[in-house]
């Protein structure tokens, strides 16, 4: 079998890869391995040197709070004191109504409303006709008791001159001595007749019995007055007294001199003080209150009798200590503190408190708390004890300052 020979296909030329590329390619890897290994060696000493400036255990340092000046308040000493609201109105402590002491018609008035009137000065005079004529009249009565005195002395001497002789009896000449006496008491009435007369002249003139203001005239030129009639009213402004009922059942908080402090229309500025002197002993009739009259000095004369007041009694006062706002007081375990700011720390304190005034705000420190403290007054959740503050700016002072006299209840 003869075997024949195929032509075999063209051979194809071996494409082969270059041998350099591979090492290459590992070079480059190593490389950039390398360089990363580099840079993180690099980076490891920075990184473990910065527990090492902080410390591997540094805290975040505590915060500071800047409290602002109506957070916090420095304490001052002073008087607190509790007061009891009143009113009522003002009243003349002395008046008077001038009246006429005899009749007669008015011939001339020096004085007239609002004019300042001092003690004994002539408002206003009388026609004096008809008193004089009576001064003439007692006084010729006068006249004749003295002339019968006279007389019976005469007698009785020549009664005594013949009773010694013998010449009449005892009885005669205790007549004749009784006359004397009888004319001396005649004596007497006719110089008290006279001493009235002359009164009834120095009466026509109308005269101030006391200093003060003229609240009302009367009278005028012209008119007929009779005894007892009015002429004027005279107010005395110096003095004053408030009448100002109080309720019965607050009346045993009242006591005799107790300062009293009011305002009164006109004046809104200005308050006035004043002292409790004297307790009505019995209520009103219709109401259930008792009036309590207090003194009021008004040398000024700005006070007029009728003005309505309002104001206050105070009831108790306290020796001076330091003064605490009621709304920096804290409660610790029922312990009453205060937070104070010292050397830009908060330190809990607890305060011995003693008198109480809602109505100010305010309340008396016995002990715990010295004068100048400054105590944060703002309820501030995250200051607490031991908290760093800072003050913006200086606190104000927290003294007792009197308040206005309140409204009175009801």
């Amino acid at each position: 079998m003869k075997l024949e020979t195929l032509p075999s296909a063209p051979a194809q030329p071996t494409l082969r890869k270059p041998r350099w590329r591979a090492p290459a390619l590992g070079v480059l890897i190593v490389a950039l391995g390398g360089g990363a290994w580099f840079a993180l060696q690099a980076r490891q000493p920075a990184a473990a040197s910065a527990p090492t400036a902080q410390g591997p255990d540094a805290k975040k340092a505590p915060p500071v709070y800047e409290l602002a000046r109506a957070d916090v308040a420095a304490i001052a000493a002073g008087e607190l004191s509790i007061n009891m609201p009143l009113s009522g109105s003002l009243a003349p402590l002395t008046q008077a109504t001038v009246k006429s002491k005899v009749s007669g018609q008015v011939l001339e008035t020096s004085a007239q409303e609002g004019m300042n009137v001092a003690a004994g000065q002539v408002l206003a005079r009388l026609d004096q006709a008809d008193q004089k004529a009576r001064l003439a009249q007692q006084q010729a009565a006068l006249d004749e008791a003295n002339a019968r005195l006279a007389m019976a002395i005469k007698n009785n001497a020549n009664s005594a001159a013949l009773l010694a002789q013998k010449f009449i009896s005892q009885n005669a000449y205790d007549t004749t001595d009784n006359s004397v006496a009888l004319a001396r008491a005649s004596v007497r009435a006719a110089q008290a007749q006279v001493e009235l007369a002359r009164i009834a002249v120095n009466d026509t003139l109308i005269r101030a019995p006391l200093a003060g203001v003229v609240s009302k005239r009367h009278v005028q030129a012209g008119d007929k007055l009779s005894p007892d009639m009015p002429a004027f009213s005279i107010v005395n402004l110096h003095q004053l007294t408030l009448e100002a009922q109080v309720p019965a059942s607050d009346i045993p908080r009242v006591k005799v001199g107790q300062e009293v402090r009011f305002r009164v229309d006109g004046y809104p500025g200005r308050s006035f003080l004043g002292k409790v002197a004297r307790i009505n002993p019995t209520t009103e009739t219709g109401s259930r209150g008792m009036l309590v009259y207090i003194s009021v000095d008004n040398a000024d004369s700005a006070l007029r009798g009728g003005m309505f007041a309002k104001g206050s009694i105070t009831t108790q006062k306290s020796a001076s200590h330091p003064l605490l706002p009621l709304a920096a007081l804290r409660k610790d375990k029922e312990i009453d503190v205060v937070y104070v700011v010292e050397a830009g720390k908060v330190v809990s304190r607890p305060v011995t408190l003693g008198l109480r005034n809602d109505d100010e705000g305010m309340v008396e420190v016995t002990g715990g708390l010295e004068h100048g403290a400054r105590v944060i007054t703002a309820r501030l959740d995250a200051v607490k004890p031991g908290s760093q503050v800072k003050l913006s700016e200086p606190p104000a002072k927290v003294s007792a300052v009197p308040a206005a006299p309140a409204a009175p209840k009801g």
